[in-house]
């Protein structure tokens, strides 16, 4: 056994507690499943093993489906997950739900219980700053008077000038486990801050004040980003990477989770009670508990629910390589976040690109998650259709900053009929909720006929919903304390990255290397080019006499070489343009804490070393003897040496330039202006 199996084992020991609870396990029973006797002895066999072992072993039936076999789990072949996928999902539709049953039994069935987060905000606002009076337009003048007045402000030389406006007003209320709550409001009305203070991801710059809490912690008490899922709005993803494998990249950084722990015990308390569980959902629950797979079944499982199945091995494409459409890419940053192990997820508007049919197959598949599986949801949605509102158990509805109503769907109608206002028949109510608050839409649904019609404000709908009886209990509901000690062990994480740093490492550096073969074209073509400009420095001198007798012919042998270093600088260029095209992805997932930016960082710049060695070997062996340098190898060394790091120093250069610019005008405007200075200050060009 290697020293990471020890240590799985000493983890193991030390956690399986978590899972354990003091409830008398007396509900157990004998599967009355028939079995033949072969099967009956693979599993007899299966049962005499240690726990350890036990968990990477399984019962699969074979392609035929008529016999079974031993297997693996670590060595789960992709036909063998792909069949096991389709046997529990033949339409996801359909099957989704009767698979998550079969998953909440097996664990209902010996007494454990799922983690459940509860999260309340309570007295929440949150303010920004901006200049006033066209001075927040991104002109050249603003950027520099607006840099140069921060810089004043901040040495307390000028008064601050911003003018601070209110994104969130005195927010309060509570999102409940096992329920689908839909956030609904106009535009501009504060849904994405509110999501992104859920789940800890504000910017920094932001005024916060209030208290967010996960099952009566603190922000501070855990790791929010990992605890929970944002799914956000916008679709940034590595275009040249193909749908499976964005997927399993994002699941090979999020890990298992706690998974591996609870299902020790899951197997400890059944070989106790003597139940055999079902053959594919003991396979499928082994292999979602192991961590660092390259890929994993849990991928195969969130392809097949989002609809994905149909594009897994099509790249997912950018502005300049053709790949799946917009709603496709959508339901992909969906799918990134829901193959992790958070419990709780916060959605930002996860319907725009797609058809009502797809969202409502998303939506759908989320409520059983979620209603099955204990998970907690908040989700954004512009419009929803009748159908995919009717989907949801709690609505807050959000307008200038201030919460209208949040409570249970079927009383939202009620609310606003206490207020004045109703509901036409042939209106939808999610259209009714958006529109029932804006100055020009709010009279058509005005009921109260023998009252003449003024406009009621967001402030008087909020006090008014505040004596409402759902607002009351609501404000009752916040007056008692959470109690922490009904909070489960597993379902807050403490662990700032879902798996080992080593690990992390190697997720990146296959990713990276993935990429280089994806981009192969870029680095034939640079060779391409050094070997060409290699042929024209060589034909230059060639059958030529390179004298050394005085200072020109000194200023003959600087140019050869002055061309050589500039020709190496300058076929790093290319690192620039591939660094920003990477920079949102690299930041989206380094903020989600996928990684670390060390482990970004370190594979981009090792597996290119190769590449400089071919690169600069190329050129010197092929130019040097020929234009007349020593002939002494140790000075050829030499030089094969200095251009290497030169090479090195190009590329590294011309990434930090990339991060620094963040943008491809201001980065080549940048390494241009870098370039310009090195070749000015050379002491070739310009001699002293």
């Amino acid at each position: 056994m290697d020293h990471g199996e020890i240590y799985k084992v000493a983890s193991l020991r030390r956690n399986s507690s978590v899972w354990r609870n003091n409830a008398a396990v007396d509900i157990f029973s004998r599967s009355s499943r028939d079995e033949d006797d072969e099967e009956a002895l693979k599993w007899a066999a299966l049962e005499k093993l240690p726990t350890y072992n036990r968990l990477r072993k399984g019962i699969l039936l074979t392609e035929n489906g008529e016999e079974t076999k031993e297997i693996d789990i670590h060595n789960l072949g992709y036909q063998e997950k792909k069949q096991l996928i389709e046997r529990l999902l033949k339409v996801a539709e359909v099957d989704n739900e009767k698979f998550l049953l079969k998953l909440k039994n097996r664990i209902d069935r010996v007494g454990l219980d799922l983690p459940t987060i509860e999260v309340r905000y309570e007295n929440l606002s949150i303010e920004a700053e901006s200049y006033g009076q066209g001075r927040s337009l991104p002109t050249l003048l603003n950027s520099t008077v607006n840099a140069v007045e921060g810089c004043l402000s901040f040495l307390h030389i000028l008064p601050n000038r911003k003018k601070p406006f209110s994104i969130l007003s005195d927010v309060s209320g509570i999102i409940k486990p096992n329920r689908m709550t839909l956030l609904l409001g106009p535009p501009s009305s504060g849904k994405t801050t509110m999501l992104l203070a859920l789940a800890g991801k504000l910017d920094k710059d932001l005024k916060v004040s209030g208290r967010v809490s996960y099952n009566g912690h603190g922000m501070n008490e855990f790791v929010p980003q990992r605890t929970s899922a944002y799914i956000s709005q916008y679709d940034l993803h590595i275009g040249e990477m193909t749908v499976r494998e964005t997927l399993a990249f994002s699941a090979r950084c999020q890990g298992a989770g706690t998974g591996y722990d609870m299902l020790a015990e899951l197997a400890r308390r059944e070989k106790a009670a003597n139940i055999k569980p079902d053959p594919d959902i003991d396979v499928y629950m082994k292999a979602a508990a192991i961590d660092g797979q390259e890929a994993s079944v849990v991928t195969d499982y969130v392809l097949k629910i989002l609809g994905l199945d149909i594009c897994a091995d099509t790249m997912v494409g950018d502005e300049m390589l053709r790949g799946i459409s917009g709603g496709q890419k959508k339901r992909v940053t969906t799918g990134e976040m829901l193959v992790g192990p958070a419990r709780a997820f916060f959605m930002d508007e996860i319907s725009t690109g797609l058809d009502s049919s797809t969202t409502f197959q998303i939506v759908n598949s989320l409520r059983q998650t979620v209603h099955i599986m204990n998970g907690t949801a908040v989700i954004s949605l512009l419009q929803p259709a009748p159908e995919t509102y009717n989907l949801f158990d709690d609505i807050i509805l959000l307008s200038d900053g201030k919460i209208v109503y949040q409570g249970p769907r079927e009383n939202v109608l009620e609310f606003f009929e206490s207020v004045g206002f109703k509901c036409p028949d042939r209106k939808g109510v999610a259209d009714f909720l958006q529109e029932v608050t804006s100055k020009k839409d709010q009279q058509q649904y005005w009921a109260r006929k023998d009252e003449p019609y003024s406009f009621v404000t967001v402030e008087d709908f909020t006090e008014a919903f505040k004596s409402f009886h759902v607002g009351r209990k609501l404000g009752e509901e916040l007056g008692i304390p959470f109690n922490k000690s009904k909070s489960h062990p597993a379902a807050l994480t403490t662990e700032k990255y879902g798996v080992s740093k080593t690990e992390l490492l190697k997720a990146c550096a296959s990713r990276e290397y993935l990429l280089m073969k994806r981009n192969s074209f870029v680095y034939i073509f640079k060779m391409s080019q050094l070997m060409f400009m290699a042929f024209v420095a060589m034909t230059l001198f060639l059958r030529t006499e390179m004298k050394r007798d005085n200072v020109v012919d000194g200023g003959i042998y600087m140019g050869a070489l002055f061309f050589t270093l500039m020709v190496i600088m300058f076929n790093g260029f290319s690192e620039l343009a591939m660094a920003v095209m990477k920079l949102p992805v690299f930041y989206k997932q380094r903020d989600l804490l996928f990684y670390p930016a060390w482990a970004y960082s370190l594979p981009t710049w090792i597996l290119k070393i190769p590449i400089t060695f071919v690169e600069v070997g190329a050129w010197v062996f092929i130019t040097y003897y020929v234009i007349g340098f020593d002939p002494n190898v140790e000075r050829l060394l030499r030089q094969f040496f200095l251009l290497l790091l030169i090479n090195q120093m190009a590329a590294g250069l011309f990434r930090a330039v990339a991060a620094v610019g963040r943008n491809m005008i201001v980065a080549n405007t940048i390494g241009s202006f870098a370039l310009l200075i090195l070749l000015a200050l050379g002491g070739f060009i310009l001699s002293q």
